[in-house]
């Protein structure tokens, strides 16, 4: 049947098509035998399936297509052939860079890119990455620093403290901080909730439970005022 462009919007991957018939019929990306540029007022053929449109074909991209020889069924398998590039959500939706969403390389833009990002939001999986990245970095650090502590002659007299250990422990802890309260108020954001919420993180003995708390609280579904669903998110 033939027909006419009412609307397409490429990004979303739908559209809608007036048939010779009168009637409005929709249509999706993978409806269409081959990519095209498609705007409102092309002219198409189609066949119509209920109220959808389907085997879309632009009328002045197949008489191209024949006369470069080359059939419809051929258009539809190039077509089936090019991969589709996935959506994506998170803070690189905008440029198209989708992020990785691996344990270690949450980890490791807590620590340089997100550094003191106290914006945006973070999912579940980014807040335990860095906690379990961490506990095992300070564990590192603390049997490093004890190994030199004991191999000294004085720590086994009982005449020093574990000096490295703490020093080691120490410089971790400074550094890790600042980015560590990024990722809470972050997370907080994630669930709907003011980052200042990050400061009962720090109340003696109620501390702890509520960054498991909030660490266990799933992403607000949707954006919200903090920004898009971090990448990877499903609903």
């Amino acid at each position: 049947m033939r027909g006419e462009i009412l609307h397409y919007d490429a990004e979303q991957r739908f559209g809608f098509i007036t048939g010779a018939d009168g009637k409005r019929y929709s249509f999706a990306r993978e409806d269409l035998h081959r990519e095209m540029n498609l705007v409102k007022g092309d002219a198409v053929e189609f066949q119509p399936n209920g109220e959808r449109a389907t085997a879309i074909f632009s009328v002045h991209a197949r008489v191209t297509g024949l006369a470069d020889n080359t059939t419809p069924v051929a258009a539809a398998r190039r077509w089936r052939a090019t991969p589709a590039t996935p959506p994506h959500f998170g803070r690189n939706a905008e440029n198209g860079a989708p992020e990785t969403t691996g344990l270690w390389s949450y980890f490791w833009r807590a620590l340089t890119v997100n550094y003191v990002n106290f914006n945006s939001r973070a999912r579940r999986k980014e807040f335990w990455s860095f906690c379990l990245f961490w506990a095992i970095g300070f564990a590192v650090l603390v049997t490093i620093g004890l190994f030199f502590d004991l191999s000294g002659d004085d720590f086994e007299r009982g005449g020093e403290l574990p000096i490295v250990m703490f020093g080691l422990v120490a410089i971790y802890v400074l550094l890790t901080i600042l980015p560590w309260v990024a990722l809470l108020v972050r997370r907080l954001h994630d669930v709907g909730l003011t980052g200042w919420l990050a400061i009962l993180y720090f109340v003696p003995y109620i501390g702890w439970l509520m960054m498991v708390v909030f660490g266990l609280i799933p992403s607000q579904a949707g954006e919200n005022k903090h920004g898009p669903v971090p990448t990877g998110i499903r609903f």
